[in-house]
C-alpha cells in the first residue's frame, strides 16, 4: 500500500428488523428470504421470538465491535449489514467519506463459504458501483476460524464456565460445540466450509482442556424451509445425553460472534427447555461482543487481508 493509500475496513453481518412491529419483520425476512414474502405464520413466530428477547442487539454490539477493531488498527472501521440498515452501502459511504481508499471486507463469521457468503461481494459490488469512481476497493477476508486471539477467547470462556459449575454438573457435563445449521443440499456443495467448522471446534476444544470424550459438534437454528437440514441438532441430543448419565449441558456456539435471536431466543430459550425438560442443567458462554481478543482477531484479519491481499475477492 503507497503513502497516499488510506485503508479501512468495513463488518459485516446480516443486520435485524427495524422495529418489533410485524410490518418490520416481515420486510427483513422478505429480504433475507431474496425477496420472496414470508407466510403470516412464519412472520408473527418470529416477531414472537423478536419480542421476547426485547429485540436483536446485534446492530449496536456489531458497532462497539468496529470502534474496538478501529481502536486496535487505528484506521477507520465501519459496519455494513446485508439485510437491514445501516447498508453496506452506508458504510462504504462512510469510508469514502474519511478518506480510505482500500478497505477490508470482514464478514463477521471467521468461516468461509464462497456459496454462503457471495451475497456479500454482490452487495459490495452494487454499492461501489452505486458510490462511484471515488469508492473505496474493497478486498473481502476469507477464513479465520483459527487466529489464535479468537480461539483463545472462546477456549477462557468454556474454561470459565467448567470452573464455575458445581462440582457434581461438573463431573457429568457435555460441551455442545454449535453452528448454525443448513440445508443437507447446501452442505453437500460445501465440504471446506464442514471441515472449516470442525477446524473451529477441535481448535477451541483443544485450546480449553475438554476431552475428546466430552464434547459434540451439532447444529443450530434449522431454517424454517422445506427439506432436509443438518444433523445432529442440539435437540437430538438432549435426550441422548439424559440417557447416558449426563447431568448438565454447556453450549459453546463457534460461529456466532455477538448476541443475536440464534443465541437469545435458540439457546438460551429453546436450547434451555430442551435441556431442563430432559433434567439437564443448562449452561452457554458469553458470546464474544466487544472482547479485547476478538477485536485484536478482526484487526490482525484486516492487516492481512490488506497487506498482502490475502482475501477471497477484490471487489
Amino acid at each position: 500500500m503507497t503513502a497516499e493509500q488510506r485503508p479501512g475496513a468495513i463488518l459485516m453481518t446480516y443486520g435485524s428488523p427495524d422495529s418489533l412491529e410485524t410490518g418490520d419483520v416481515r420486510a427483513y425476512l422478505a429480504r433475507v428470504r431474496g425477496g420472496r414474502e414470508p407466510d403470516d405464520e412464519l412472520v408473527e413466530e418470529f416477531t414472537r421470538r423478536y419480542r421476547v428477547i426485547g429485540g436483536s442487539p446485534l446492530i449496536e454490539i456489531t458497532r462497539r465491535q468496529a470502534a474496538g477493531v478501529a481502536d486496535a488498527l487505528g484506521w477507520p472501521v465501519e459496519v455494513g449489514m446485508r439485510f437491514s440498515e445501516p447498508s453496506i452501502e452506508a458504510g462504504l459511504r462512510a469510508l469514502q467519506a474519511a478518506g480510505v481508499s482500500d478497505a477490508a471486507g470482514i464478514i463477521l463469521s471467521p468461516q468461509y463459504s464462497p456459496l454462503l457468503m457471495g451475497g456479500y461481494e454482490r452487495a459490495i459490488a452494487a454499492a461501489r458501483s452505486a458510490i462511484g469512481d471515488d469508492a473505496p476497493e474493497v478486498v473481502v477476508a476469507g477464513a479465520w476460524h483459527l487466529e489464535p486471539s479468537f480461539v483463545g477467547a472462546l477456549a477462557g470462556r468454556i474454561v470459565d464456565a467448567l470452573d464455575a459449575m458445581p462440582p457434581d454438573e461438573r463431573a457429568a457435563v457435555r460441551v455442545l460445540m454449535t453452528a448454525h445449521s443448513l440445508p443437507l443440499r447446501v452442505a453437500q456443495q460445501e465440504p471446506g466450509y464442514l471441515e472449516q467448522l470442525r477446524a473451529t471446534a477441535d481448535a477451541i476444544a483443544a485450546r480449553a482442556g475438554v476431552r475428546d470424550e466430552d464434547w459434540t459438534f451439532c447444529w443450530q437454528s434449522a431454517g424454517h424451509e422445506p427439506g432436509e437440514w443438518m444433523k445432529p441438532d442440539f435437540a437430538d441430543l438432549m435426550p441422548e445425553i439424559a440417557a447416558s448419565g449426563g447431568r448438565s449441558v454447556l453450549v459453546v456456539p463457534v460461529q456466532f460472534l455477538a448476541d443475536h435471536l440464534e443465541t437469545l431466543y435458540d439457546v438460551d430459550i429453546g436450547a434451555r427447555e430442551q435441556a431442563e425438560r430432559q433434567g439437564l442443567a443448562f449452561h452457554r458462554i458469553p458470546s464474544l461482543n466487544e472482547d479485547r481478543d476478538l477485536a485484536n482477531s478482526l484487526a490482525s484479519v484486516a492487516r492481512a487481508t490488506l497487506a498482502v491481499g490475502d482475501g477471497v475477492a477484490a471487489v
